[in-house]
Parts: C-alpha cells; structure tokens; sequence
C-alpha cells in the first residue's frame, strides 16, 4: 500500500478469537491474525507512518530546539517527538479502539484485542535535531503482552522521513522496500562484514561501549554508525549492512525494524541464549550472528554499564 488515504475505522471483528487459553499458572498464548488482517494491519501501518512523517517533513523548522531531556542531556526530545506520538496516538484510537499502546513519549494504552501497536515518534531525534537526513517513524503491531522477549510481531513500517523509503513486513508475508520484496545478503565471514550499532547517553555506557567497538573493529570489514535502530535493521534487511548490534534498545526502537530483518531472512537474538532486548540485539544471517554473538559474548558488551 503507498496512498496516504486513511482507511475508514473498523469495527470489532466478532469472529476475531479473543487471547487463547492455556494451562493454569502459565501465560496464555496470544491470538495471531490471519493473513487478511495481518496484510491490513501492515497497510494502517504504513499510513500511519505516512502520516507521521508528513508532519514531521512538513512542520520541520529551519532551527530546531530541544523541548526536554531524558536519561542524559544527551538524550533529547523536540516538540516534533510529542507531535508526532500524539497524531500516531490518535489515529491508532479512532481506527483501532480497541488495541493498546506503547510509545516513547506518553504512558501505554492498555487494550482489550490482544493487539498492541510500538510506535517511535522519531527514531534519531538526534539526527532530526541537526537535519541529518537519517531519522523515520517506527509503526508496529504485537501480540501478547508489549515486551520483545515475549511479543509475537505481526505487522510493521519504517518510513524514513527525509527521502521517503518506507520498509514494511508482516508476519509469514515478507518484507518490502516500496513494494519491492526483501531478501537478506549472503552470509559471510565476520571479517568481511560491515556493522552497524548505536550508542547509549550515559557516559558509563558509552565508555563500555567504545572499549566494545575497539575490541571489534579490527575483527570486521568496518563499522557504521547511522543513529536510528529501526533504519539499521531495515539497511541490514535491504544490504545496506551485514550486521548489527546494539545494547539498549527499546521497545519502540526495536518492533518495526527487527520484524522487516526478520522477514527478510534475518536471526534477531540477543546473547548467551536470551532474546533480542535491552540487554543486547544482534541481527543479521545465522552464521555470522552466531560469531559476532560470541565475539560480544566475549568482550562481556551485555554486561556492565
């Protein structure tokens, strides 16, 4: 789907089953759609991630000022995040009343469908603050309860604002580029690899994080550093890198982008057996994940600050 045409709001689907059950004191197995709904859920999606980044295209000023900090100074929003997450937020309301919400900048909606969409304002506020051409919205639809190492992904869009690539995927359905299906580059050897990873903002994490990547750098092809999680999955997805990894994800940062890796041939894990997360993401081909893994393993880069 490329209109920006929204669709009109549905009502609840009765035929839609509700959380499935399970045996007592587990956690019930949530309820996946269809292939139907999947490919309709991927096109509110991408129109939503329109929309947002219409606004944030058009409303950009000549000079853009910090509204507030976060975990560090350098850990910015602008008025455009809060923008941004309140028409998401609004859409997602009028069209889905009934799924809940998780995004960067409010308190999470919880829902009643089973259904809840991870939206990221601006991923690369930092890029969007100096008008580096590298920041997108981040829209995503998960099953079962909102935390990457027990949702199920089921639809998702990475619109990259500046040039206007929009990345979508959908579970069992692939991943598209414009339109255009997606499939990983070929595995190869570490040290032919091109990484990409990001930053923390407290000086401890990126004091650990440094001393991670000059360990690493002289083991790969090179390193790069885009400032924007969902647009570094997506350029993994499309061949614009041959890895990936990074410490301190969120959510938010995470839902989009690792579904269209994902679906587009992509492992997505974290360290040590445990799943992509907070702790660590690594993504990218089976093998090669597996020794940049251990490498990571090895430096304790999962650990620490």
């Amino acid at each position: 789907m490329t209109s920006d045409a929204l669709p009109a709001p549905s009502a609840d689907d009765p035929a839609r089953p509700g959380p499935a059950s399970a045996a007592p004191g587990a956690p019930a197995a949530p309820a996946l759609p269809g292939p139907d709904e999947t490919r309709e859920l991927v096109a509110l999606a991408e129109t939503l991630a329109r929309a947002a980044g219409r606004l944030v295209r058009e409303g950009r000023p000549d000079r853009v000022d910090v509204a507030a900090t976060k975990t560090s100074p350098m850990d910015v929003v602008t008025q455009m995040d809060l923008a941004s997450e309140a028409l998401l937020r609004s859409l997602i309301a009028e069209h889905r009343p009934h799924d809940g919400i998780l995004g960067e900048e409010e308190a999470p909606v919880a829902g009643t469908s089973g259904l809840t969409w991870v939206i990221d304002p601006i991923d690369g506020t930092v890029n969007y603050l100096y008008g580096i051409p590298a920041y997108a919205i981040s829209v995503a639809v998960v099953a079962g309860p909102p935390d990457p190492a027990t949702w199920t992904a089921v639809a998702g869009c990475v619109h990259s604002v500046a040039d206007g690539r929009t990345y979508t995927a959908g579970r069992g359905l692939g991943a598209h580029l414009d339109g255009r299906l997606l499939a990983l580059r070929a595995a190869d050897t570490l040290a032919g690899s091109l990484l990409g990873t990001g930053f923390g903002y407290t000086v401890e994490r990126r004091r650990a994080q440094a001393r991670v990547v000059a360990e690493l750098l002289p083991q790969v092809r090179d390193i790069r550093r885009i400032g924007s999680a969902s647009l570094d999955l997506c350029a993994l997805a499309s061949g614009g890198l041959d890895l990936y990894y990074e410490r301190g994800l969120k959510p938010w940062d995470l839902a989009a982008g690792a579904l269209v890796a994902q679906e587009a041939g992509a492992v997505v894990t974290g360290l040590d057996g445990n799943p992509a997360g907070e702790a660590m993401t690594v993504a990218g081909p089976a093998g090669t994940v597996a020794q940049l893994a251990s490498v990571l393993s090895g430096l304790g880069a999962g650990t620490g600050a």
